[in-house]
Formats: structure tokens, C-alpha cells, sequence
């Protein structure tokens, strides 16, 4: 019985056991789908393989194990690096060298400088290789043709755009400033002569900011002052004010840079800020400011206008006065003639001088450089220097000095004469007033006109010791008369076989001003519409014509009638030659070069005759520097007087 009942109980456990083992196997059945349906199953994975080959089903790219990753890592910063070189050789035209050298090394730091250990995660290795690429990227989208193919097409979306863009932004920054400033350089070298080329080769640092703020502080301050000091209400303030304006009189008084301001003050710009603007700040009368503003804008003006002739005064002295090198020179010659007197002519040079049949060429001038140039570009370039003889006419002062440098420098197989005009003798009844010498004179003439740009000549015509010509050379028939501020570049034996038809005169005329524009000068005068106002420097002169008309003793009648008016040489000399003067060939002479600015260097190149008339000559620090070039190569710079006298 007992063994009945044991064995059943034992018979039971057993069922239980095995209904346990079953119900527990149809749960699990049951939670394995679920968990799988849940997504739970990646908790039972390796992270490190799962990561990786995510990336590399999502990216593309192949996966090699922990140390061939290393190794392909290495192999990328190889190619990066020569693609690199090969870059930036090809962007040498466009970048400068410290730009270059600038992107070079930032490159070489975020590829080499990645730290592309064995033993760091994918995720920051690749995070480190997008950040070189990303750069590279940016630097060839930027630049077109170089290479259009994405540098790493497997780095995360994500990320390498940022980077990207971060490149892109700097880059594209650089290059847009590189190439404005090669756009500015390049723009300077083809118009030669603007202002950025002038502004680059005179760029000054600006010294005087602090300076020009506190003029304009002041020139508020003492408009606001007068109505600010009616009120009563706002003595303090007006107090204050003037303390201020007295201060900034003092300062401006004796400081013309920044440099040269006292210590603090910039203390006192501010003090003159808060004062001024406590001043806007109150109501005043707008009428009373508005007129001081008005008186001082008419104080401006009148200063502007004082400046304004000063400086013409100083510009007309410092063109009138010989340079302090030039006197030099004259007096060390003059020195050395009295000390080493030159030899006298022979006899053969002397009938030269007065041989009719010899190209004869007279120079007034009271300059031994510049009548030296003038003489030296003329027989340069003569056919037949034997046949030319030079007078220059010059006064008692400079003769000596004349006598000596034209004695000592020989001018190929030219003769040069030296004379003194106030040696000359002259018929009682043609010379009223004592002799000196008189260089042409320049006159500047300006039409303005409504519809058309205003026009402005510098006229030169004969002064009063040209109309002595007659008297001077009696025995010549005929004579090309030079200005000393021309330079000759053709041969000019061709001038005496022209043809003047009766005149006595041949000259370029200038047909831009006509006689009839003048007509205020001439007063009740008549004037030929039809002439044009003709210009010295290169003068054909029949002699022989001129006694004949009696044109000296014309031009003296008309000096007389005029008396001491302005513009009398100008004037007689004009009216003197109307309807006596034969016009050369424009071709002859190219006028204007020591006032124009802008004639072509070719044009310059090509005239037969320079004439630097106007302000600016040649021989003058004031002198068009691209003109002179063509003045100095006809002066001798290894000359012992010039040298000593610094001439350059």
C-alpha cells in the first residue's frame, strides 16, 4: 500500500517536472519572436563589428580588419599629400608665396598631424581624415579645371559637409582677396599715369587723423558757442565750452601731426565731445547757429583763397628763379674765365660769323645749360654740321660764363658765337630805352564756352630784344631763331630753302586762338578775322624782308601807344606780324610740353622740334619727368662743372 502510494507520488513529480519544461520551452518560443521584433537582438552582438559593417553597407566602402585599416589609413595621407603637392603646383600661378606656403602647412596639419593610432576607434579615425580631405575638397571645388571628382566619397554625410563648408568659406575668402588685389595691380600697370599708380608709389601713412578731428570739434564748438552763451541758464555749460575751444586754439596753434599732440589727449577729445553734444542738447535759437556756421564757411573760403594765391605766387617764384645749381654754374665759370681767359677767335671763325651764305641760328638765352642742349640736339642731328653757325645772344652777366663753356665743348664741326647785346650799337631813332636782354614771353590763354570744353594755350612770342635782330646781324639775309627750350630731333638745313612768299615770318601758327578771340586786347584796332596767333621757339626770319617793312620800328610805335598796359608784348608782337607771317608745317615743332600733361611718348619720339614751353621746363625740378628724359640726353652728366655744382 505504502509502496503503492510512493510510487505514484513519485509518478506525479515527474509529470509536474516535464509540464514545467514544456510550458517553459512554449514561453521562450514565445519571447524569441517578440524580442527579435523589438529590435533587442543587437544587445547580443559585438558593437565593434556591427559599427563597422553598418558603416560599411551604408558608405560603400570596403572594411579591412584593425591593422589593414591602419595601413589603408596611411596609404590615404600618402595620397593626400601628393595630390597636395601636385595642388598647389598648379595654383602657383595664382597664389602668392606666403599664401601658399600659409595653406600648405594648415593642410599638412590636419592629414598628418591626425592621430591615426592602431588602438582608436573607426568612428574618430574617419572623423580625422574627413577634416584633411574636407579642406582639399574645398580648395578644388574652388578652383575650376584643377580636379571636379569628390576627394573621399565614404566620410559621413554629415559631418563632411560642415567641414566643407568651413573650407569652402576661408578659401573662397582668400582667393576673392588675391584676386582683387591682382585685378587693382593689373588695372594700375594698364593705365599708366592714374591715380592708383600714383597713390601706390606715394602711399604715405595718414599722420594728422587726430588732428583733423579735433578742426572739426572745433569748428562745431565755436558755432554752438555764441547761442549758448545768451542763456543765462547755462553759464557752466558755456564756461566749460570755452574752456575747451581756448584749449583746442592752443593746441592747433603749434601741432600740425599727431605726433607732435600733447600727452592726454585724448582726455580733451572727449571733454569736447560731451560739451558739444550737451550743447545739441539744448534748445537753442537754429537761426543763430545757422549763421555763425555761414560766417564760418565764409572764413573758410577766404583762407582757402589766401592759400590759394600764396601758393600760385610760390609756384610763379619758384619757376622765375634760377636754381640754386644752375647759378652754381654760372658763377663757377665765370670765376674760371677770369682765372683761365679763353683764347680769341681766329680769323676764319670770325668771317663764318658773318658768312650770308652759312645756315645761321640764333639763341637768346640766359641759361648755358639750356642753350647748350639746344645747340647740341641741332648739330646731333644735321646732315651737314660744318655749314651751321650759332649766335647766342645773352647779357653782360652770363657772357663770361658763355664765352668759357662754349670755348671748352666743342659741337662737331659747328661754330658757336657768344654776344653781348649790351654791346650791340644801334641807330639813335630805334632804341628809346636802354638794352638788356629779354627772353620770349609766355602768355596763358583760356576760352570758355558753354557748349564746348574750355581751352587753354600757352602762347610764347619774340620779346622786345628779338625785334634787334636787323640791327645785330646787318650782314645776314636770313636766320632760324631758336627758344632755349626746345630740343631739335631732325635736321633743319631744309628751313632755308623754303619759300616764305613775301613774308617775313615763318612760324607754326597755333589756329586754336585766333586774333579775333582777342579782340578785347587790341581795343579799337583792326584785326584780321581770318589770322591765327602764331608761336616762337622754331622762327624762320627774312632779314632783308624785315628792313623792308620796318617791322622794329612798327613794333616800337605800337609798345608807345600801349604804354604800360598788361599783355604789351603779347599784344604789339601779334599786331606787328598780322598778315606777315607764313605758316610752317604743323609738323615741325610739338608745343606745349612743359604744361600738357598725357602726350603720347611716341608723338614725343617722332616730332621734328620740342618745345617745352609753359611753366614746367626741363631743367626745373618742376619739369614733366616723362618729357625731360628726352631734354637730359643732349647734357654731358660727366662734365666736371656739373658735377660740381650737382647738376643731375
Amino acid at each position: 500500500m505504502k509502496g503503492g502510494i510512493g510510487g505514484s507520488l513519485t509518478a506525479k513529480r515527474r509529470w509536474k517536472g516535464f509540464v514545467i519544461a514544456v510550458l517553459g520551452l512554449v514561453l521562450l518560443s514565445l519571447l524569441v519572436p517578440l524580442v527579435f521584433l523589438l529590435g533587442l537582438h543587437n544587445g547580443f552582438h559585438s558593437s565593434g563589428f556591427s559599427t563597422a559593417q553598418q558603416s560599411s553597407s551604408a558608405s560603400g566602402v570596403r572594411v579591412y580588419s584593425r591593422h589593414s585599416t591602419a595601413k589603408n589609413v596611411s596609404q590615404s595621407e600618402g595620397d593626400e599629400s601628393r595630390h597636395m603637392d601636385d595642388l598647389m603646383r598648379r595654383l602657383e600661378p595664382t597664389f602668392s608665396k606666403d599664401i601658399r606656403e600659409n595653406f600648405v602647412g594648415e593642410a599638412e596639419n590636419k592629414t598628418a598631424g591626425s592621430p591615426l593610432l592602431d588602438g582608436l576607434p573607426k568612428e574618430r579615425s574617419r572623423a580625422n581624415q574627413s577634416t584633411g580631405a574636407a579642406a582639399m575638397h574645398a580648395a578644388t571645388e574652388n578652383i575650376k579645371g584643377i580636379d571636379g571628382s569628390p576627394m573621399l566619397d565614404g566620410l559621413p554625410e554629415k559631418r563632411s559637409r560642415a567641414n566643407q563648408s568651413t573650407s569652402v568659406a576661408a578659401t573662397h575668402a582668400a582667393t576673392e582677396n588675391i584676386k582683387g588685389i591682382d585685378e587693382g595691380e593689373k588695372l594700375c600697370e594698364l593705365k599708366f599715369g592714374s591715380y592708383c599708380l600714383w597713390r601706390r608709389n606715394h602711399k604715405e601713412k595718414v599722420n594728422d587723423f587726430i588732428v583733423r578731428k579735433m578742426k572739426d570739434l572745433l569748428y562745431v564748438a565755436r558755432a554752438y558757442y555764441p547761442s549758448i552763451a545768451k542763456l543765462p541758464a547755462l553759464d557752466k555749460l558755456s564756461q566749460e565750452m570755452k574752456q575747451n575751444i581756448q584749449e583746442f586754439e592752443r593746441v592747433l596753434s603749434v601741432t600740425t601731426i599727431d605726433k607732435d599732440l600733447p600727452p592726454l589727449i585724448d582726455q580733451k577729445l572727449t571733454k569736447m565731445e560731451a560739451v558739444i553734444a550737451q550743447a545739441k542738447a539744448c534748445r537753442v535759437d537754429c537761426s543763430n547757429v545757422d549763421k555763425k556756421f555761414r560766417q564760418l564757411v565764409d572764413l573758410t573760403e577766404d583762407e582757402a583763397t589766401f592759400h590759394m594765391r600764396q601758393s600760385a605766387f610760390l609756384y610763379q617764384l619758384a619757376v622765375q628763379t634760377m636754381p640754386k645749381s644752375h647759378h652754381c654754374l654760372s658763377m663757377r665759370l665765370t670765376v674760371e674765365y677770369f682765372r683761365d681767359p679763353s683764347p680769341d677767335i681766329d680769323q676764319s671763325l670770325a668771317e663764318r660769323h658773318l658768312n650770308p651764305d652759312l645756315h645761321h641760328i640764333v639763341i637768346f638765352s640766359n641759361n648755358v645749360l639750356a642753350s647748350s642742349a639746344v645747340i647740341n640736339s641741332t648739330v646731333m642731328h644735321a646732315k651737314e654740321s660744318e655749314s651751321q653757325v650759332f649766335h647766342v645772344v645773352t647779357d653782360r652777366q652770363n657772357y663770361f660764363a658763355m664765352k668759357l663753356w662754349f670755348s671748352r665743348n666743342k659741337y662737331m664741326e659747328a661754330t658757336v658765337e657768344v654776344l653781348n647785346i649790351e654791346d650791340v650799337k644801334l641807330d639813335n631813332n630805334k632804341a628809346s630805352t636802354s638794352i638788356h636782354l629779354s627772353l620770349p614771353d609766355e602768355y596763358r590763354v583760356s576760352f570758355h564756352k558753354v557748349d564746348r570744353p574750355s581751352t587753354t594755350e600757352y602762347l610764347s612770342v619774340f620779346s622786345h630784344s628779338h625785334y634787334l635782330l636787323p640791327e645785330i646781324f646787318r650782314s645776314l639775309k636770313k636766320v632760324v631763331v631758336l627758344d632755349d627750350d626746345v630740343i631739335v630731333q631732325r635736321d633743319l638745313s631744309d628751313l632755308w630753302g623754303i619759300y616764305m612768299d613775301g613774308k617775313v615770318n615763318g612760324a607754326v601758327q597755333s589756329c586754336s586762338v585766333r586774333l579775333v578771340q582777342l579782340r578785347k586786347l587790341f581795343g579799337n584796332k583792326r584785326v584780321d578775322e581770318t589770322s591765327c596767333a602764331w608761336m616762337s621757339g622754331l622762327n624762320v626770319v627774312d632779314l632783308v624782308r624785315w628792313r623792308e617793312q620796318d617791322i622794329s620800328g612798327r613794333y616800337l610805335k605800337l609798345v608807345k601807344e600801349m604804354n604800360s598796359e598788361e599783355a604789351v608784348t603779347l599784344r604789339a608782337s601779334l599786331l606787328t606780324f598780322q598778315g606777315e607771317v607764313y605758316a610752317l608745317d604743323d609738323k615741325w615743332v610739338l608745343s606745349g610740353l612743359g604744361h600738357k600733361y598725357g602726350v603720347d611718348s611716341e608723338t614725343v619720339k617722332n616730332a621734328r622740334v620740342l618745345h617745352f614751353n609753359g611753366k614746367m621746363k626741363p631743367w626745373l625740378e618742376l619739369g614733366i619727368h616723362d618729357y625731360t628724359v628726352f631734354w637730359r640726353k643732349f647734357v654731358d652728366p660727366e662734365n666736371q662743372f656739373l658735377s660740381d655744382c650737382n647738376i643731375n
